[in-house]
């Protein structure tokens, strides 16, 4: 339906965001009962085989001519309610095994990132999310976000609604703006509103090297 020339121009100022990682944690490795991921690499190999994949699958697009990218890390995955529902926490903590096992992903990302930008993807420009800290100052601070329930989702079922994950017919909570989670997988539209403005207008702290106002008025 476009000319080339206007595809191209099209796809040179989309933004491109890819939220990639946490079902290859949640859904595989840390099911060891089901998948012998965990047995078979350590953290820092799990996180280096997603990188590469993941790196494959940017370039991907870059062929295709897209040039701005978005790539938020992952949250503390050990926040949420389907890992606190495995009762490795002491109650008002998170699992912190788990998070400690996302470091090399995240470390690896912003790395990637500086890769990407150092030359490699000419006429680009790439910006990691920093969402382990963004979603780290919502869980250490929840009333200043306006939330009042951090460790338990508002549609579940069993310990912290986060054993079985919210299903048709279920009642979920009242006041889902006062939760951070809305199951036992995702946050709520409230936390999730936290994490786009962050990205969107937040500090070098939130976002590397610029955040996604910035990316938006890039001219490449």
């Amino acid at each position: 339906m476009m000319s080339p020339s206007n595809l191209s121009q099209l796809l040179s100022n989309s933004i491109v965001v890819m939220v990639f990682g946490s079902n290859d944690y949640i859904n595989n490795y840390l099911l060891p009962n089901i998948y012998d991921t965990s047995r078979t690499y350590t953290p820092d190999a799990f996180a280096n085989l997603l990188l590469n994949r993941y790196a494959t699958q940017i370039q991907a697009l870059y062929s295709l001519g897209l040039r701005k990218f978005f790539l938020p890390g992952l949250g503390p995955l050990g926040c949420i309610p389907n890992q606190l529902a495995t009762g490795q926490a002491p109650p008002g903590r998170c699992v912190d095994s788990v998070n400690q096992m996302l470091g090399p992903f995240n470390e690896g990302l912003k790395r990637l990132v500086g890769q990407f930008n150092g030359g490699s993807h000419p006429g680009a420009m790439f910006v990691y999310g920093n969402t382990y800290g963004v979603f780290g100052d919502i869980m250490n601070n929840p009333a200043g976000y306006g939330f009042t329930v951090r460790d338990r989702a508002c549609c579940g079922i069993g310990r912290n609604q986060g054993q079985i994950t919210c299903l048709p017919l279920a009642t979920p909570c009242f006041n889902r703006d006062q939760y951070v989670f809305w199951d036992a997988f995702h946050p709520t539209q409230a936390a999730n509103g936290v994490l786009a403005q962050r990205a969107y207008s937040g500090s070098n702290n939130d976002n590397f090297p610029i955040n996604v106002q910035q990316l938006a008025q890039t001219r490449l």
